[in-house]
C-alpha cells in the first residue's frame, strides 16, 4: 500500500511538458483569434452615429408664437411642437373623458394608466406648449395641423380627427397621438427624447 500511494504522489508533481505548453498556447491563441474574428460582427450591431446622435435633440421654440407649430424629426419621425392659444386649452379642457373614444393619456413622462385629460397631454407648467409624434395612429400616415372636425389634427388618408390636445375624436385612429418623453431645460428649450 505505501508503494501505490508513493506512485501516485510522484504522478501529481510532476513537471509539465513541452506538449502541454503547446496545448495551452495553441488554446490562447485560438481564442484570442476567435474573438478578434467575431468582434467586428458584433461591433457592427450598434447603432451609427447618426442614430446616437438623435436619440434626444433639443429645440429652440423662442420664435414659436402663440397659434404656431413647428415640426422637428427625432428618431426618423416627425414631432409636432405647439404653442396653443387659450381658446383650444379651454376646447380641450371642456371636453369630458367618457366622451374621448381612447381615455389612455399615451404620455411617456406619465404612468401608463394616466387618463387623456388635457394637463396629461401637455407639458406640466407649460401647459400651452403640445409635444407630440406627429404620426396617426391608424396607419402611420402625417396628419395635417389645424384641420379636421376639432381644430386640432386631420389625417386625410382615412379620415381620422383630432382635437387640439392631439386625442382621437373619431375616425378609425384607435389611439391618441403619442407624447414622448420631453422635458423643458429652461423657457425656451424642450429636450426631446
Amino acid at each position: 500500500m505505501f508503494r501505490e500511494d508513493a506512485t501516485l504522489e510522484q504522478t501529481n508533481t510532476a513537471e509539465p511538458t513541452r506538449r502541454d505548453f503547446l496545448y495551452i498556447a495553441t488554446g490562447a491563441v485560438g481564442v484570442v483569434g476567435t474573438g478578434a474574428l467575431v468582434w467586428p460582427f458584433i461591433h457592427q450591431m450598434n447603432p451609427d452615429a447618426s442614430a446616437l446622435a438623435l436619440a434626444s435633440i433639443e429645440v429652440d421654440v423662442s420664435a414659436v408664437e402663440e397659434g404656431q407649430s413647428i415640426t422637428v424629426m427625432w428618431r426618423g419621425k416627425p414631432v409636432f411642437v405647439r404653442h396653443r392659444t387659450d381658446k383650444e386649452i379651454a376646447e380641450a379642457t371642456s371636453v369630458a373623458i367618457d366622451d374621448l373614444p381612447d381615455r389612455n393619456a399615451r404620455n411617456a413622462n406619465l404612468p401608463e394608466d394616466a387618463q387623456a385629460t388635457d394637463p396629461n397631454r401637455s407639458a406640466e407648467g407649460k401647459e400651452p406648449w403640445l409635444v407630440m409624434i406627429g404620426i396617426c395612429t391608424h396607419l402611420g400616415c402625417v396628419p395635417l395641423g389645424e384641420a379636421g372636425d376639432f381644430g386640432g389634427w386631420f389625417c386625410p388618408c382615412h379620415g381620422s380627427h383630432y382635437d387640439t390636445a392631439g386625442r382621437i375624436r373619431s375616425g378609425p385612429a384607435p389611439e391618441n397621438m403619442l407624447i414622448p418623453p420631453f422635458k423643458f431645460t429652461d423657457d425656451e428649450t424642450i429636450l426631446i427624447g
